[in-house]
């Protein structure tokens, strides 16, 4: 039986060349035998635009629906999705070669490991890649590790959420990406994280495209103080809740 990961990628108002380089960065992927990958393309919205933009291949299946924003456009793509394993891309960011196979591995190499993420560089508008001190060792990763350090730095992940990838069961059994304005990859990360051990992939497997248009673009209403303030809040409390219930992926 081939088994699958689904890359899920919400899409709205995309610049075509962004969308395109995430298309090559995935059909590139190597993944272990008796693996298949399908791509999850989502439009926030029915204009058709991915449709028309992106070639006829059968991997990619496409789907659009009303406008509700990056978390209700992943969780529509979630709904769809075959795959035992669900991964994130973003429509202007590029995987590196072999994160898809990397991840597989840290997934269902170890018992207790329910998501994985890895190290990430910044795409620069002249085509540089930067990074960025704080990763932490590169290995499995205890429920509470990614919660608590998130708190220590000032709400600042130790591992970069837009990398995650994750059970599908897992995800669906944390209600998908959390309904808050850009914060939902966070917030799913943060849930995850108390309740099953994690990985993370000292490989880089991402580069985050940093752009004007980008919506957490540094200055955007992305830290207006009082919204910032409200899903950190939010996202910290759900976190604990979960870790109080003392759930764990497996039990």
């Amino acid at each position: 039986m081939v088994r699958a990961i689904s890359v899920i990628t919400a899409v709205y108002q995309p610049r075509i060349e962004h969308l395109l380089a995430a298309w090559e960065s995935l059909r590139g992927q190597e993944l272990p035998a008796g693996w298949r990958w399908e791509w999850l393309v989502q439009e926030d919205g029915r204009t058709g635009v991915a449709v028309e933009v992106l070639p006829a291949d059968e991997r990619i299946r496409f789907g659009d629906g009303r406008p509700g924003g990056v978390a209700i456009t992943r969780n529509l793509a979630l709904a769809r999705a075959s795959g035992e394993l669900v991964k994130n891309l973003d429509q202007d960011d590029v995987l590196t070669p072999g994160v898809l196979a990397r991840d597989i591995a840290a997934v269902t190499g170890q018992d207790g490991v329910g998501w994985a993420t890895s190290r990430a560089l910044d795409l620069l508008p002249d085509g540089e890649l930067a990074g960025f001190e704080g990763d932490p060792a590169a290995g499995r990763l205890e429920p509470g590790f990614v919660l608590d350090l998130w708190r220590e730095n000032g709400f600042r992940l130790p591992v970069h959420p837009t990398t995650l990838c994750i059970r599908r069961e897992l995800a669906v059994l944390l209600g998908g990406w959390m309904a808050v304005p850009g914060s939902d990859d966070t917030g799913l990360l943060l849930a995850a994280s108390v309740v099953a051990g994690g990985f993370f992939e000292s490989a880089v497997g991402l580069h985050y495209r940093k752009w004007p248009g980008q919506g957490s673009a540094a200055g955007s209403a992305h830290y207006e103080a009082v919204e910032w303030a409200a899903r950190m809040k939010l996202v910290g409390e759900r976190a604990d809740a979960l870790r109080g219930l003392g759930m764990r992926l497996g039990d």
